[in-house]
């Protein structure tokens, strides 16, 4: 099994907690958006309250959480901003 290699834009409270704006995981070939996620918060547990209410895109498009990741792709998790 390959791995694939993605990079992560972080904005608002991701960016927050990480303190950078941009992140490059390896995940298994296979792997859903939903477990970028996942590690985020497995990393930074305070994030957790943003599980449910965080969008995603991949490559610059809205995705659902169980859109399988490609090799090369950017992904974007888009929590709430302040406000609504």
């Amino acid at each position: 099994m390959c791995n694939i290699t993605i990079t992560i834009k972080l904005f608002a409270v991701y960016q927050e907690v990480y303190g950078v704006n941009e992140l490059v995981w390896e995940f298994p070939y296979g792997t859903p958006v939903q477990a970028v996620c996942d590690r985020l918060i497995a990393e930074h547990p305070k994030l957790s309250k943003w599980r449910e209410i965080t969008r995603f895109g991949v490559n610059l498009q809205f995705v659902e959480p169980d859109t399988i990741l490609q090799n090369g792709d950017e992904v974007v998790l888009i929590p709430p901003v302040n406000g609504g």
